[in-house]
């Protein structure tokens, strides 16, 4: 075995796992292929680089994101100060200026004594030696048949997608009003209201626009339910995006005075506020039909989309099979895993359970005992879901109330149980700090 940890990949997962790992006293490799090999997704080289939104979600410690949020800040999470410090209006959620998170993100990774970067295409393990593996929704070919051959699993893969950015120049703010909706927080999102009319034209605009092609043997992987493309979710029916992604509730159209009959939002991406992204309108629509269609929509006839919207293959493992809440492999000891291949779903997801396996590879090379974390906590839960579900059919899972288990007492209201669940948590973290 080595006397350091090498952790494959470089985005939120592998970058917090190394941070973690290497303020543990643990010497680490970071292996990331991206300046040697690109991804269907990603623009930049840098360490973290955010690719299907800007959004860490909810700060809010009655949401199980917030709450996840709060207990990796007491853990000293490198990617949620990044956001803290780049963050961007985004009413109740931390969103972030995408350039200065991954900028600040690389900057204290090549600077730690303890972190060795590399850049390369990892394509085989060596259980014999420490490894965490963290390589997210895309993995290479070559690497996932070797992920296949530790966990003994070979379909691991589906589908997720990316929604567009717009130059905020080109949205008609005449038509656009800034607001959240029943005014919670500041006035962060620019709405884009609709008329029945409009609605309608722009529905079956949707639903006959021409999609990118999948590859025949991949017709049948899924996508994540979470993160459905905007014309699946369309061909469910004409009311699941006026009461999704689209619903109005909340929200007046300073022009009439009244609900609009739909709205599209659109979140700022960065301080500068020069861009704008489409909020769950993630497609795979060809790229001409995108500009065709989403210029359809009040306030973006004249849009300029600085990147279009694209799917790319998400990879993760049936983790209940094969890890242990510490995310380490139950039969190769040597080797953890990290990320959305886990079965967490979410940047912060992906990015907390760095911090478990990142911490715990550490502890293992230097002769520790390895830590869990109470499944009170959302990091804990998160984990006892990856490692413990017992269903028939293990998908991504976020940062909810749902997997945690439930107070003693029967509380009806939802905020006042949410902020006793989030105490609880907060208190069980505290009570095994540090880890």
């Amino acid at each position: 075995m080595t006397d350091e940890i090498t952790i494959i990949g470089g985005g939120l997962a592998g970058s917090e796992a190394a941070w973690q790992a290497a303020n543990a006293g643990a010497k680490v490799r970071l292996v990331e292929m991206r300046g040697v090999k690109p991804t269907p997704v990603h623009q930049t080289d840098q360490y973290a680089e955010l690719v299907c939104s800007n959004s860490l979600k909810s700060n809010l410690l009655t949401n199980g994101a917030g709450l996840l949020k709060e207990e990796m800040r007491r853990l000293d999470s490198l990617i949620v100060a990044a956001g803290d410090l780049s963050s961007v209006p985004a009413g109740e959620a931390l969103a972030v200026d995408r350039s200065l998170f991954a900028a600040y993100i690389t900057n204290k990774l090549e600077g730690h004594p303890n972190i060795t970067l590399d850049r390369a295409e990892v394509t085989t393990i060596d259980e014999n030696s420490v490894h965490i593996i963290a390589t997210g929704p895309l993995t290479s070919d070559a690497l996932a048949l070797d992920v296949g051959r530790l966990t003994g699993q070979t379909q691991l893969f589906f589908y997720d997608a990316v929604a567009p950015t717009i130059d905020a120049s080109t949205i008609d703010r005449d038509i656009a009003f800034l607001a959240s909706r029943y005014e919670k927080g500041e006035a962060a999102y620019l709405n884009c209201p609709f008329n029945k009319a409009e609605y309608e034209a722009f529905y079956e605009a949707l639903l006959s626009a021409e999609l990118a092609p999948l590859q025949e043997h991949e017709a049948k992987v899924p996508y994540f339910e979470g993160c459905l493309p905007i014309e699946v979710m369309a061909a469910r029916g004409p009311k699941t995006l006026s009461f999704g992604p689209m619903k109005p509730m909340g929200l007046v159209d300073p022009r009439t005075g009244h609900r609009p009959w739909a709205c599209l939002q659109l979140r700022q991406e960065n301080r500068a506020a020069t861009l704008y992204s489409m909020v769950g309108f993630q497609t795979r629509m060809k790229w001409g039909d995108q500009k065709r269609v989403f210029r359809m929509i009040p306030g973006l006839e004249n849009a300029d989309f600085v990147r279009y919207g694209v799917i790319h293959r998400n990879t993760y493992i049936q983790s209940p099979q094969v890890l242990a809440d510490t995310l380490q492999m139950r039969a190769y000891p040597n080797v953890f895993f990290a990320g959305q291949i886990t079965g967490v779903e979410g940047y912060v997801e992906s990015a907390a359970t760095g911090i478990l396996a990142g911490r715990n590879a550490a502890k293992h090379l230097l002769g520790q005992p390895l830590r869990s974390l109470p499944e009170t906590t959302m990091l804990g839960a998160l984990a006892n879901y990856v490692a413990h579900y017992d269903g028939k059919d293990f998908q991504p899972m976020n940062a909810n109330w749902g997997i945690v288990p439930p107070l003693p007492e029967r509380i009806k209201d939802k905020k006042e149980k949410n902020n006793l669940l989030a105490e609880r948590g907060l208190a069980a973290l505290e009570a095994v700090l540090p880890l």
